[in-house]
């Protein structure tokens, strides 16, 4: 049964990208399944000077592949409102709460407030003190804090904005959105590891060789580069959906399948990770940047000549290395993770590489090994499973031959899915922390990451490059070659 919500949302940034590519269509779908009905109403605010009419029909506008009519479309839009609003100015605060007061009045929404800061993280504690302190946070209903990455730069400073946000909002009134935790098979991992006794009775060290994490973009920095010349892909990617990835797959088996036990266990998990030294940062990690190269006979670009990059940019836009969990269960099985731009494909997936048979008897050489068996989880675009078994080939003789097992989600399921914005908002109007982050993740995190950073920072000589169009530099190769893998999934070599 569809159960209506009761709530105000409050939009920091409500002229920004997130909100118009993400939260406005997020929350037409969730209107349109019923969660939200009538007592909701939505507070766009931002430092343009916008009428409620002209908001309502950017409104429109960003739902417009998904209305069933314009009258439905209308009535969605006539729940949002619009402030213009300085978040250093604590005056716009005492007009935002009469709008509150009134719009709780009106939708009957009983106190429930959700703030959603999709803005500069510059500006998350003087939000969250000015709530507080201009008498925003309401004392009849919930209280929530929906907050974007970057959570941080160092772990020191997300200790510092972690604190400015504690003064207001308990741990559990804060959701930290990681938009990978709301992806349909980022989400089915903990299903196959703990609805499956076949899996889960290998899920260890006794019968896996090593696990692969790759989140491959083909595209460069685009009109990113202010921003990301100053994060890079460690603090970009690995700090926050890599790692979220590992602790999801090398976490225990929770109690119960309750968002406290569920985030115990990765807490768990990620604390077991070990912190490198400097010398182990390099002989374990590789960074590099991308070069020139070719795609469809254009030529692309390299990092340091992208718009709004230094010209002699040390940043890395690829990293791979060997990540190392300290536990019974993972001792010994390495955990490799690489993330890239401007990649020969685009694609995030997970290869489960197992442990081979200690004799091939279908070979007079017993030495030459079989090909391990391989559990793929495709994350994106691509959405299933598949599993590469060694079996006869068909004919004479005993020869042998690799053969997946695959299930992929058809092009409709996957329209049909909803998004990962859609889902974690459900979860946060339900105040269901599964698939957001903890503080404790957040500081394990960035304690591995920091680790890293600073031996890059002092010793810049270590910065390779990759040809645009690659899976990396060969670096990357030789990180797994010299403990005897390679790489599973590598487009430029067809399997």
């Amino acid at each position: 049964m569809t159960t209506e919500q009761n709530v105000l949302f409050t939009i920091f940034g409500g002229t920004g990208d997130l909100a118009k590519r993400k939260l406005y269509p997020s929350l037409y779908r969730l209107y349109k399944k019923g969660f939200l009905k009538e007592h909701f109403a939505v507070i766009g605010t931002a430092r343009r000077e916008w009428t409620n009419d002209y908001y309502r029909e950017i409104i429109k506008e960003t739902i417009s592949d998904l209305v069933i009519s314009e009258e439905t479309a209308t009535e969605f839009a006539s729940h949002f409102y619009y402030q213009s609003h300085n978040v250093n100015d604590a005056e716009h605060y005492v007009n935002l709460k009469k709008l509150a007061e009134e719009l709780d009045d009106s939708y009957q929404i009983n106190g429930n407030r959700l703030f959603y800061l999709a803005m500069s993280p510059n500006f998350f504690g003087t939000i969250t003190q000015q709530l507080n302190q201009q008498g925003l946070v309401s004392t009849n209903g919930f209280n929530r804090l929906i907050i974007e990455k970057p959570f941080g730069h160092d772990y020191e400073s997300a200790s510092i904005l972690n604190e400015q946000l504690r003064e207001v909002f308990d741990e559990n009134q804060i959701f930290r959105i990681d938009h990978y935790l709301g992806k349909e098979m980022v989400q089915n991992i903990s299903t196959v590891r703990f609805a499956n006794n076949m899996i889960e009775s290998m899920w260890n060290n006794r019968y896996i060789d090593n696990i692969q994490i790759t989140l491959s973009e083909s595209l460069g920095v685009e009109e990113r580069g202010g921003y990301y010349d100053k994060s890079g892909a460690l603090r970009d990617m690995v700090q926050n959906h890599i790692l979220q990835i590992v602790s999801l797959l090398a976490m225990e088996p929770p109690a119960k399948l309750t968002d406290i036990d569920i985030r115990n266990e990765k807490i768990k998990a990620l604390r077991a990770v070990r912190l490198f030294n400097p010398e182990e940062v390099k002989e374990n990690f590789v960074r590099a940047q991308y070069d020139v190269g070719t795609n469809n006979d254009s030529l692309l670009n390299k990092y340091q000549n992208e718009l709004n990059v230094a010209e002699d940019s040390q940043t890395e836009t690829f990293v791979a290395g060997k990540v190392l969990i300290d536990t019974f269960r993972w001792k010994g099985v390495p955990f490799y993770i690489r993330t890239g731009k401007r990649m020969a494909e685009k694609g995030t997936q997970i290869n489960v590489v197992f442990k081979n048979v200690p004799l091939n008897l279908f070979s007079e050489d017993v030495e030459e090994e079989l090909p391990p068996n391989v559990l793929t989880i495709f994350i994106q675009p691509t959405e299933g499973f598949s599993l590469q078994l060694n079996t006869k080939k068909a004919g004479i003789g005993l020869e042998t031959e690799t053969f997946d097992l695959k299930h992929i989600h058809s092009a409709e399921t996957v329209a049909n899915s909803p998004e990962a914005y859609e889902k974690l908002l459900f979860d946060c109007l339900n105040g269901d922390a599964t698939n957001f982050t903890h503080w404790d993740e957040v500081a394990s995190s960035w304690k591995f990451v920091d680790v890293i950073r600073n031996e890059w920072d002092q010793n810049k000589t270590d910065l390779t490059s990759y040809p645009s169009g690659s899976m990396g530099p060969t670096e990357s190769d030789d990180l797994l070659a010299k403990d005897g893998f390679s790489w599973y999934w590598n487009p430029e070599i067809p399997k």
